[in-house]
């Protein structure tokens, strides 16, 4: 591609959709000005991880899976959801030890897929962050209230309030928690996680305390729950499945840990083990209060609304709803820490590519956090949380984590078949690559009778004309070689497209029920077929070699590929597709502002606008010959 056509190739128009930008290599951490401070170690990001998941719906989600789901069976569905969500992890945890910058899904898709794909999961990250965080804030003021002796006991100034002529209830309580964790997150990496860490230690201990006193109590009463007439799966494996789809969300925060990739000492070692070691925690605490408190009651006789309290209470220990209270406090304090913290790190990188303002990559030099963005985040959060009540919008805050979830294992099947064979090139570089153009030109082509002609010709016949001659087999030997390694790409893209294809189509037909049964079955066998074939030539054909030198190496390889990832991409698709019209459109109203703000500022402000993709070698050659470095 020459200098001029991929300039234009590259600019803009549908193409700036596919623009990709290159890992963070060292050379451009050392010469950026927007760096964090490296604090975290294994401890704390477990610490991150598991205050961002374990929120207070587990103090719920026991009595409604098990009324309406599960029945005894409670257990199994938080395993299953448990490895549904480490087939994620997997993914997370490979691209974020090579990829170790902020962004999190955001960064990943923009190397791997492409510009138009990364906007539209950085922009619905940060719907998901700015919702979730002020659903959490709202639900902690209830809860604190039932230490004042009610729902409505509250002191006046923490209250929530009606106001008439507007029909909203403002919650002051929980836009000053907000404001309170956005200053603490404002003072630094290393003190926001540590005040996290106190406080999911403090969480996981009410939950070991359900699960010691719980076996107590069971043991003593002969676990009633597990004697009930209906056995031990009384709404079948239907139900069980469907009580997994609905315990699989209160796996989602351990993402969370992936965003603090660029503040990690060691990403390569602690990224991957903090994000399994959270997972493992948080789905080892889920299945042992499970397992005590669907033994304690029988699963009819379950309150909705407060499970683990009123289970206590029915054993003589009314007490324990205290506890059990400010375990629920603890955890949504933990879950609103963890949902704030991502969003300033996700604004910062996308404005570090020049698809946001770049006042938001603006790293504060005393704390090294990105405290503007920080703020702006706070802000939002709590306007949301003072004013909304945002249990409606929920739902949105799923679209975005899942929408991440499906792009991160799609990344992960084109790492490992089709990784990026070009890197962009900067302005700054782009005469070094329009005289190394030249320079080669001079080399193979020149005046006639010119002895320098001669000589340069001379030196080339001696690599590739004299060899051609003593062995004719070795140019196409070559030549084939580089033919079925672009063969091989064109393949491996195309089975690629063929199982996201598939799996948009199987599980969509499955979910549309308003189908007639025949073309309901025949459009899922077609898609059945499509994702079959895709995942058979996938694992038929060789990975690509630059998998190996992709990134920073040394750090955690995803097992089980291209079947893992795939497997990844059906589960979170289904779920996507059931979500519900409703949230649906609302958060099609986001994505397409989103859309415009792309087209009218992030498009043209790209920093990849005016780059040149030349191949990997040819631009280390530049890099090396040249004393300034860029990374786009």
């Amino acid at each position: 591609m020459g200098f001029e056509a991929a300039a234009a190739g590259r600019g803009g128009g549908v193409r700036a959709l596919m623009r990709r930008k290159q890992v963070d290599s060292e050379r451009a951490r050392a010469a950026g000005g927007h760096q964090l401070r490296k604090e975290l170690s294994i401890t704390q990001l477990v610490a991150i991880g598991v205050g961002s998941t374990i929120g207070a719906g587990v103090y719920v989600l026991v009595g409604t899976v098990a009324r309406e789901h599960a029945g005894p069976a409670l257990t199994l569905p938080f395993l299953i959801a448990g490895v549904a969500a480490a087939l994620s992890a997997f993914c997370y945890a490979e691209l974020a030890s090579r990829c170790p910058s902020a962004g999190s899904a955001y960064h990943y898709s923009y190397i791997c897929v492409g510009e138009g794909v990364a906007w539209l999961i950085g922009w619905a990250l940060i719907l998901e962050y700015t919702i979730g965080g002020s659903a959490v804030a709202r639900g902690i003021s209830p809860n604190l209230a039932l230490f004042f002796g009610g729902p409505d006991s509250l002191p006046w100034i923490l209250a929530r309030h009606e106001i008439p002529w507007l029909d909203v209830v403002v919650d002051p309580c929980a836009a000053f928690l907000v404001f309170v964790v956005t200053a603490l997150l404002c003072v630094g990496i290393k003190e926001s996680s540590f005040v996290q860490g106190v406080v999911t230690v403090l969480n996981c201990l009410v939950m070991l305390f359900v699960i010691i006193a719980g076996s107590y109590i069971g043991f003593q009463t002969g676990w009633v729950g597990y004697k009930v007439a209906g056995g031990f799966f009384p709404y079948g494996v239907n139900g069980m499945l469907a009580g997994s789809a609905t315990v699989f969300f209160a796996y989602i925060g351990f993402d969370s840990v992936a965003s603090t990739a660029e503040e990690v000492k060691n990403p390569q070692r602690d990224l991957p083990l903090g994000i399994g070691t959270a997972l493992s925690i948080c789905c080892s605490l889920y299945m042992l209060v499970s397992v005590v408190i669907v033994g304690l009651v029988p699963y009819f006789a379950m309150d909705p609304d407060t499970p683990i309290s009123s289970a206590f209470a029915k054993h003589g220990m009314h007490w324990a709803m205290y506890l059990v209270t400010t375990g629920a406090v603890l955890a949504l304090c933990s879950t609103l820490m963890g949902s704030i913290l991502p969003q300033p790190r996700i604004l910062m990188a996308m404005a570090r590519d020049g698809l946001l303002p770049s006042f938001f990559c603006d790293v504060n030099k005393k704390t090294q956090v990105p405290v503007k963005s920080t703020i702006v985040t706070g802000i939002c959060a709590a306007a949301l949380a003072f004013f909304m009540d945002v249990s409606q919008l929920a739902g949105m805050v799923s679209v975005g984590t899942l929408l991440a979830f499906t792009i991160v294992a799609v990344s992960i099947l084109i790492l490992r078949y089709v990784p990026p064979d070009e890197v962009p090139l900067p302005s700054s570089l782009q005469a070094s690559f329009r005289l190394s153009q030249e320079n080669d030109e001079e080399k193979v082509s020149g005046p006639l009778g010119d002895e320098n002609h001669e000589q340069g010709a001379s030196e080339i016949s001696d690599v590739i004309v004299v060899e051609s001659i003593k062995d004719p087999l070795i140019e196409k030997q070559l030549y084939a070689s580089k033919l079925n390694e672009t063969k091989r790409r064109k393949t491996a893209a195309c089975s690629i497209a063929s199982v996201c294809i598939g799996v948009l189509v199987l599980t969509s037909s499955a979910s549309a029920t308003f189908l007639p049964f025949l073309v309901q079955c025949f459009i899922c066998v077609f898609g059945g077929l499509l994702l079959l074939t895709g995942l058979g030539v996938l694992c038929w054909i060789d990975q690509d070699d630059g998998r190996h030198s992709f990134g920073h190496s040394g750090g955690f390889i995803c097992p089980f590929v291209p079947l893992l990832p795939v497997m990844c991409i059906l589960i979170n698709t289904y779920l996507l597709i059931n979500l519900g019209g409703g949230t649906w459109m609302r958060v099609g109203v986001w994505l397409v502002m989103g859309v415009f703000v792309y087209i009218f500022y992030g498009r043209t402000h790209s920093s990849l606008t005016d780059v040149v993709y030349v191949p990997v070698a040819q631009a280390n050659e530049i890099y090396g010959s040249s004393s300034s470095g860029f990374v786009a």
